[in-house]
């Protein structure tokens, strides 16, 4: 079976292959939502784009990344494109993703202000 990491949390996760990232971490008792939006938030649809994670390693492990999971993250709102900054391939909506995989999560990921790849 796949595990998950979270490392933040430092909390370990057994799922089904195929699991839905989203709700295994929900299951885990591991926060994904940053205040205000773990009370409001569009509940797995991937409109919102707050559950946004970093994959660390196992990026092979993930679903491949959807037309409406860049297009949502791309046109959501400004914050969004501040967290993508460098993180293009590894940032994805915890809703969206499933695992086939061990994988390692790092959840709120921070904002990049002046990341190299945002002034060149």
């Amino acid at each position: 079976m796949p595990t998950i990491t979270f490392v933040k949390e430092k909390k370990t996760v057994e799922v089904p292959a195929g699991a839905n990232l989203r709700k295994e971490a929900l299951k885990a008792g591991v926060q994904l939502y940053p205040f205000p939006h773990n009370y409001v938030n569009c509940m797995g649809l991937g409109l919102c784009t707050t559950c946004r994670v970093n994959i660390k390693k196992g990026v092979e492990n993930c679903s491949t990344q959807g037309v409406f999971e860049k297009v949502s993250m791309i046109t959501s709102p400004l914050l969004t494109f501040f967290a993508r900054l460098g993180n293009e391939k590894t940032l994805r909506l915890a809703c969206q993703l499933q695992v086939n995989g061990d994988v390692e999560v790092e959840t709120k990921p921070p904002m990049n202000w002046h990341g190299e790849n945002y002034w060149s």
